[in-house]
């Protein structure tokens, strides 16, 4: 299971530190390895939540998230967004950009620092509606009961986490925005746009995945009452209608995943640049890392681990909204990756144990007995 699970990223791995070694040598493999490490731990709350999406997904989604989804990490977070955001802030052309990014590697540093509160703004907004809609939402399971009872009768206000959300933005506006580090001057105009373009992509993409899933899901009633009814199964025209609101469903959902990653990327992004600024190091040992965290993704799903710990994904999304307002107050103040990374990772080892003691108290065992039929036609 680990080898079949994780194989691709060994293999990438020796050959993306061998490729390190002979193109910028002893240091070159240090910087790689570095960013990796960066990225993987950044990034582990992120493996929870995809794993909670990507188990209702079939078998043919989960692999594109792991094919194409893994192309549009490495090469279009970790290489093209970099270029993309100076080409828009510097208003230069994607040509130009790239000859920046490849001559004059310090003042594309700047160019991508000075970026940072609109990238913030927009990750920020767009991580804190996933955390407040989790939150918000009546669940069979309670992890922190003191907090999460009180919340979920909350969330029974139509649009509670928008207002929230808003409201949060506004602050942001009105604080961290007046007078940033990064570039330097008043970015109040910038983060609000930013914050805004963050909500409204959370809300379409989210809701279009959510609409799609849901009619899917009437569908597949419809189609059990009907073959209750008659004694067989249901009809060939009612399966392909839910095989392609199935499609679509899986489409968005996987949408929404690439959103969450970009969210989650970021950060990482940004603080590469304090090891290096040359672009394909850093893709590469971001790259390297975004491989181990898909594999993950894959083998929490595989295993049920979500199903055996239940409060794992509380655990992420707590991370989540601690990851949202960092990246809020990193606007103007600088806060190492290394904080970032390890309140992510205590939080999710918190939820962990808890699950764990839940287990001992009820009598469960800590290992899946097995998985789902979805999650066992594996990847």
């Amino acid at each position: 299971m680990l080898l079949k699970t994780f194989g691709w990223s060994f293999a990438i791995t020796v050959v993306g530190l061998a490729l390190a070694g002979v193109l910028w040598g002893w240091q070159g493999l240090a910087i790689v390895g570095i960013l990796s490490v960066l990225e993987i731990s950044l990034s582990f709350d992120n493996a929870v939540i995809n794993a909670g999406i990507l188990r209702k997904m079939n078998a043919f989604w989960q692999k594109i998230f792991l094919t194409v989804g893994i192309l549009i990490a490495v090469f279009g977070m970790r290489l093209v967004f970099p270029v993309v955001i100076v080409a828009i802030t510097a208003k230069l052309g994607p040509i130009e950009a790239v000859k920046l990014a490849l001559n004059d590697k310090a003042h594309y540093q700047e160019l991508v620092t000075s970026a940072h509160p609109a990238i913030a703004a927009f990750g920020g907004m767009f991580l804190l509606m996933i955390f407040l809609d989790f939150i918000f939402e009546e669940r069979d399971y309670k992890w922190l009961s003191w907090i999460e009872k009180p919340m979920a009768k909350m969330g029974k206000l139509d649009m509670l986490s928008v207002i929230i959300a808003l409201v949060a933005l506004l602050v942001s506006a009105m604080t961290v925005a007046t007078n940033v580090a990064h570039g330097g001057g008043d970015k109040t105009a910038t983060v609000l746009l930013s914050g805004v373009a963050g909500l409204i992509t959370y809300l379409v993409v989210g809701g279009i995945s959510g609409y799609f899933e849901g009619k899917l899901e009437e569908d597949e009633d419809e189609d059990d009452e009907e073959a209750t009814a008659v004694a067989a199964p249901p009809a060939t025209k009612g399966a392909g209608s839910a095989l392609g609101l199935a499609g679509k469903a899986a489409f968005f959902m996987f949408l929404y995943l690439e959103v969450i990653d970009a969210s989650f990327s970021f950060d990482g992004v940004i603080g590469a640049f304090a090891i290096t600024n040359d672009i394909f190091m850093m893709a590469l040992g971001l790259g390297i890392g975004a491989m181990y965290i898909r594999s993950l993704t894959v083998f929490l799903v595989r295993k049920g681990t979500l199903d055996d710990y239940v409060y794992l994904e509380h655990g992420a999304h707590y991370a989540i909204g601690a990851l949202a307002v960092i990246l809020l107050i990193s606007i103007k103040f600088e806060i190492p990756e290394v904080v970032t990374g390890l309140i992510g990772v205590m939080l999710i080892a918190l939820s962990f144990a808890s699950s764990v003691v839940r287990n001992r108290r009820e009598g469960k065992p800590g290992d899946s007995s097995g998985a789902k039929p979805e999650v066992a036609s594996g990847v």
